[in-house]
């Protein structure tokens, strides 16, 4: 039964900051449904791509698979013989937890869940690479080097589906959104206490970039092709494609 996200719902004098723990991955998949507007969306669409963009014989790759959705919607998604599934995060909880999630999915699509800093980890003969909300905890000086070896490690054809939390350089566009953002999440049944103590224990960690500087550095990277196809609020999803040879 999933576990309701209260985390942050008790006044605290300083406010640390987030981290993939224990606690964090046992109300996760709630954290996450009420955080990320259109989340729902990302994942379920992530079975389509699979499905049309997995090739036989081939890798596809979920980095930072927290408690491991994405990589789930992918294997529903893959319809070719000889393609199975690495799943990657740096978390032991999430990993644990992505484990036993992947156990009791009944699939013949193999998957490898692998606990590991996902820079750490080779991109080799895939197919598809999704990154769902994982790019911005890294370093900003250390994202253009990931999303080359992600370049570098796939197939021709290749796909990487890359979710992001961005922000703008309009200041009013940019109040706008997360203000929007804000607002959903009191939707979704937060209060304005946990709004502001998750926003500061983010401050630090989460160091979103602009969609300009995404589409930027995938050309960079030698991506021929990235098209938006998702954008609710200053939450926005790309594929972002590699040339046939």
């Amino acid at each position: 039964m999933e576990q309701k996200d209260n985390l942050y719902s008790q006044y605290r004098e300083r406010v640390a900051d987030f981290v993939f723990d224990d606690a964090v991955a046992a109300v996760f998949d709630d954290m996450i449904r009420r955080s990320v507007p259109g989340y729902a969306t990302v994942i379920g669409m992530t079975k389509v791509f699979a499905e049309h963009y997995a090739q036989p014989n081939s890798v596809c790759y979920d980095l930072g698979c927290s408690l491991g959705a994405s990589t789930l919607a992918m294997r529903k998604g893959i319809i070719h013989s000889g393609c199975g599934i690495v799943a990657v995060d740096n978390s032991a909880a999430m990993v644990k937890q992505c484990s036993e999630v992947v156990a009791m999915d009944k699939s013949d699509v193999p998957v490898e869940v692998v606990c590991a800093d996902i820079r750490d980890v080779a991109i080799e003969n895939a197919s598809v690479v999704v990154m769902n909300f994982t790019l911005q905890f890294l370093a900003p000086d250390q994202r253009d080097t990931m999303i080359q070896k992600i370049y570098d490690g796939l197939r021709p054809g290749g796909v990487l589906l890359l979710s992001e939390k961005i922000s703008f350089d309009d200041t009013d566009k940019d109040a706008f959104e997360t203000d929007m953002h804000h607002e959903f999440k009191k939707f979704m049944g937060y209060s304005d206490l946990e709004v502001a103590q998750k926003r500061k224990s983010l401050e630090n960690v989460l160091l979103p970039d602009t969609l300009d500087i995404h589409r930027k550095r995938l050309k960079q990277a030698g991506f021929s092709k990235t098209f938006l196809w998702f954008q609710c609020f200053n939450f926005m999803s790309l594929a972002a494609f590699k040339n046939h040879d």
